[in-house]
């Protein structure tokens, strides 16, 4: 109390510090006694000053604190310092209704009177601590959600890539501005025997053939733009289907691009095949429209001559005059000819183009196959027409289809007989070597007008020259296509009103 007394009675040092200290303001003695608190310190603490003065300083710290307090104020008191008590920590202090509240204490002793003292100024914090507090409890909550979010973001991922992974006949890309890998999945990559890892950060043109860079890159860098796209593009015999479209990053920029890469090679193929087959079904009802239509010309005439020539030699054999029968015998023969060629013709086109002719490889004799189609094609010869054959070599064993051979010649020769006067010669040479046989028919005839001969050999094709002349437009086409069977080929030399050469080259090996 005496103590108390020196302070109060100095009435300068007391008017400084209330002047100048806004915190709260305690002084002990060594002792831990309270020997002054200035009025900040009793709002605080809600103490009265008499209620303090002389009490133990531990009457302001939760008692739970007391013991470990003594032992620091003892240690201080030894090497007394300034100092901020709890440095880096707030501290709690104890109000007289016992609540508790949240302070900073600084710490500093003073020497009066040849007597040391320790001042401790408090301030409260409690407002800092709980906004703290809250800051603290709204960082862990958003820890939470982030780590929350961080989990689900990465169950999305694998569930991304299990699916990118598994995604079908082709593969899910992420590219750069430079077209380089950023993420690569799909079954695809499993073909070329490559894995996601080895792709990322490699560049994906460099991946594609020289000739198709440039209009990829071109393409996919507008997608930089904005711009979604599709389109398709053939790698050697592989198609695949392409979708583009632009990724944005946090600020709404593009940074990179979604790229779907499909491999369609196989619809591609099924959809080109039903094509064909469209088509050649359109060709065979066209074939056959134009057959019929044809058929119903081309039959008119010969029926009408039989018809005619039948009404006559029965005339004729009614008046017993059977010497005047056979012209006309002569013409029914020419017109059942020419019946059996035009069907012989279409047979021969309905069989090549549903596929029902292969090739029946046999050894035979040429040099007799040559004699007995010779004889059988002078048959069909006209008035004085001779047929002259030759061989380079006699008696000579070829090993092919004999069939389609004499089918060949058949229509090579008909045709020209059909297209040379009456009187002139057909030629047919024959040359065997080694591993080819080649055969040349050559005529006198009318020849094939020079702008009509790129269409020789498609189906129906007949010459303006030929009009009056019978005939299907087949013989051509149907050498053609048996000659593809045998892996053959024909060419052709024709000058109109002058005659026409064929040269037909089979291989025999």
């Amino acid at each position: 109390m005496l103590e108390f007394l020196e302070f109060e009675n100095n009435t300068n040092f007391i008017e400084i510090l209330f002047k100048s200290i806004e915190e709260g303001l305690v002084i002990t003695n060594k002792e831990r006694d309270i020997v002054y608190v200035n009025k900040r310190a009793l709002e605080l603490f809600g103490y009265q000053q008499h209620e303090l003065l002389g009490e133990k300083i531990e009457i302001l710290i939760p008692p739970q604190y007391h013991g470990n307090h003594s032992k620091h104020v003892q240690k201080y008191a030894v090497k007394p310092e300034k100092k901020r008590m709890g440095a880096g920590r707030v501290l709690a202090s104890q109000k007289k209704d016992g609540s508790t509240f949240y302070s900073e204490i600084s710490l500093n002793h003073i020497d009066i009177v040849s007597k040391k003292y320790f001042v401790a100024l408090i301030t409260d914090v409690s407002k800092r601590v709980h906004a703290e507090n809250k800051i603290k409890e709204l960082n862990t909550r958003l820890e939470e959600k982030v780590s929350i979010r961080t989990k689900e973001l990465e169950k999305s991922k694998l569930l991304y890539t299990a699916v990118a992974q598994n995604f079908p006949n082709g593969t899910i890309n992420v590219f750069d501005k430079d077209l380089n890998y950023i993420f690569a999945e799909g079954k695809e990559l499993l073909k070329y025997g490559v894995t996601s890892e080895k792709l990322i950060g490699t560049s994906y043109l460099a991946r594609l053939p020289k000739t198709i860079r440039r209009s990829m890159n071109t393409k996919l860098q507008k997608v930089f733009d904005g711009k979604k796209i599709e389109f398709e593009i053939q790698i050697e015999s592989s198609y695949f289907s392409i979708s583009a479209v632009p990724l944005f990053n946090n600020l709404n920029e593009i940074d990179s691009i979604l790229v779907v890469e499909t491999n369609i090679t196989s619809q591609k193929n099924a959809s080109q095949k039903l094509k064909a087959s469209l088509l050649k079904e359109k060709e065979i009802n066209e074939m056959k429209s134009n057959f019929v239509s044809m058929a119903s010309h081309e039959f008119r005439t010969p029926l009408s001559t039989i018809m005619s020539s039948v009404s006559i030699i029965n005339t004729y054999i009614n008046k017993g005059k059977l010497e005047g029968t056979q012209k006309h015998i002569k013409r029914i023969k020419s017109s059942v000819n020419g019946l059996t060629s035009i069907l012989n013709d279409f047979l021969s086109t309905d069989k090549l183009e549903s596929r029902k002719v292969a090739p029946n490889l046999t050894t035979f004799n040429y040099s007799t196959f040559k004699t007995n189609i010779t004889e059988e094609l002078q048959a069909l010869c006209r008035q004085d027409q001779t047929i002259i054959s030759s061989i380079n070599v006699e008696n000579v064993e070829i090993n092919s289809d004999q069939d389609i051979i004499k089918n060949i010649l058949y229509n090579l020769v008909s045709n020209a007989i059909k297209y040379s006067e009456e009187g002139q010669e057909i030629i047919i040479n024959s040359a065997i070597y080694e591993d080819e046989l080649v055969m040349e028919v050559l005529d006198f005839g009318i020849g094939i007008p020079q702008n009509e001969q790129k269409h020789l050999f498609n189906r129906f094709f007949r010459a303006k020259n030929t009009v009056n002349i019978k005939g299907t437009g087949l013989g051509l086409n149907i050498v053609q296509s048996y000659l593809d069977l045998l892996k053959g080929n024909i060419t052709f030399d024709s000058e109109e009103n002058i005659g026409t050469s064929f040269i037909v080259k089979i291989p025999l090996k």
